[in-house]
């Protein structure tokens, strides 16, 4: 009797035992499988344990941050770059274009999503839910620079980045912050000294190397394998943005120190002056942003920011350079249709063009085309009694972003060696008396326009 009960007993544990196994499988099978989709599955399957590993870090994060009510949109520029070819296919089709891991599989080892500051709290309690699920993390902080010009609180420091590592395979997740320029800004990635350099391989960051500014992207939700997030709804704008990102901030300290040698001038004339040339920077903006045209600031305008993160206010016109590659015919009409004036046009499209409008009162907007030879750039000027020209010689530049007059615009990169071309190395020093025949350091003669070609060089209006 003991030894039948003994083999019942082992029989209905064994089948307690199968029936336990065949609900875990039908429990994966249809509750699992719909819940993280089919791509589950598919991806193991088709891709190898390494591609495998990305999609599933990918979708545990994104997991992480829905739990959480964390917005966050994708800007890594290997997998928009890979849904750039195929986005008519994704934006219409609401299960994804592909029945195989052909994005989040893509070899890379990092992903990189964006975060909008203002969306979230750096609740600490993600990064607990992160711990729990297997991730580490790392937080970047640094420097609010939009305080730095404010001696109270410019030590104040913000998140800039975090990194959320598992297994093989990292998220780089970028906070972007609003300015006043109404533009998106994040900072650069920069470790502190106690920080693991060994955590993640960070140089092949796709951004943090240095700070980047970036127009408010309109984003659109689609599936990309299998997977719900959202991306920049035009990915092609998006990276061509992103090639040409880099940010410079103001120099406030430096700004500082030249008030201290140099108090500013706050009478009521200068005041009224850097009002008008604020609004007619913005103007100048708007008008050449609708065209399409790029620009940066030029000469005393560059020179105000580099040195003093303001307008020059003994200097009386706003400065904008442009490269005469991106010349348009549509330039006088569309600032005349704004309200301002054609003043003065001398040279032409092929040789030293220049163009003069007038803003409020005696406030006036220069804008100088750039002319690139093998070795350095110039601009040219007229003398419009002689018919002399006179060339400006510059060093090779590229452009960069910056926030002035809560304004975002371009200006030289390599900014130092542009204003020293310039105003020479006492560039620091203010000079209120000036000659643009004579006094710029790079400034050369060259030669005298054909008195027959004067009517259509020298045009004052």
């Amino acid at each position: 009797m003991q030894k039948i009960n003994r083999n019942v007993v082992l029989a209905l544990l064994s089948l307690t035992s199968l029936v336990f196994l065949l609900f875990q499988l039908c429990y994966y099978k249809f509750y699992l499988s719909q819940k993280n989709g089919a791509a589950f599955s598919k991806v193991r399957g088709s891709q190898s344990g390494q591609d495998s590993t990305r999609w599933h870090v990918v979708r545990k994060f994104l997991g992480l941050i829905s739990s959480h009510n964390i917005p966050v949109y994708l800007i890594d520029p290997l997998i928009l770059g890979l849904v750039d070819k195929d986005i008519e296919q994704i934006r219409s089709s609401p299960d994804g274009p592909s029945p195989e891991c052909k994005y989040f599989c893509a070899p890379r080892d990092f992903t990189t999503f964006a975060l909008l500051d203002k969306t979230w709290k750096h609740d600490v309690g993600l990064f607990r839910t992160a711990e729990k699920m297997g991730f580490q993390w790392l937080k970047i902080i640094n420097k609010d620079p939009r305080l730095d010009g404010m001696d109270d609180l410019s030590g104040m420091e913000i998140p800039l980045h975090y990194i959320f590592k598992l297994a093989s395979h990292a998220i780089h997740l970028v906070v972007f912050y609003e300015r006043s320029g109404n533009f998106l800004w994040h900072g650069p990635l920069r470790l502190k000294q106690h920080m693991d350099r060994k955590f993640v391989p960070f140089r092949k960051l796709h951004f943090g190397r240095y700070p980047g500014a970036y127009e408010k992207p309109e984003l659109l939700l689609v599936s990309i394998d299998d997977l719900k997030v959202q991306i920049p709804k035009n990915p092609s704008s998006f990276l061509e943005e992103m090639s040409h990102s880099r940010f410079l901030e103001c120099r406030y300290r430096e700004a500082r120190a030249f008030f201290q040698l140099y108090p500013d001038d706050a009478s009521v004339d200068a005041v009224e002056f850097r009002k008008k040339a604020k609004s007619l920077l913005h103007l100048a903006a708007l008008t050449l942003n609708n065209l399409g045209v790029k620009f940066w600031l030029s000469s005393g305008t560059c020179l105000g920011w580099y040195r003093q993160c303001n307008v020059i206010p003994h200097s009386k016109d706003v400065d904008l350079g442009i490269f005469i590659r991106d010349y348009k015919a549509d330039i006088i009409p569309a600032f005349q249709k704004a309200g301002l004036p054609l003043k003065h046009k001398f040279g032409k499209v092929e040789d030293s063009l220049e163009l003069s409008f007038q803003g409020e009162d005696d406030v006036k907007l220069d804008i100088f085309f750039f002319y690139e030879e093998d070795d350095h750039i110039w601009n040219g000027g007229t003398q419009a009694k002689s018919g002399k020209k006179f060339k400006y010689l510059f060093p090779k530049f590229t452009l960069c972003w910056t926030e002035f007059v809560e304004l975002k615009v371009h200006v030289p990169c390599e900014t130092l060696q542009y204003v020293e071309a310039n105003y020479g190395p006492e560039w620091k020093v203010p000079v209120k008396t000036w000659d643009w025949k004579s006094s710029p350091s790079n400034v050369q003669d060259n030669g005298v326009w054909p008195i027959d070609e004067w009517d259509n060089v020298i045009q004052i209006y």
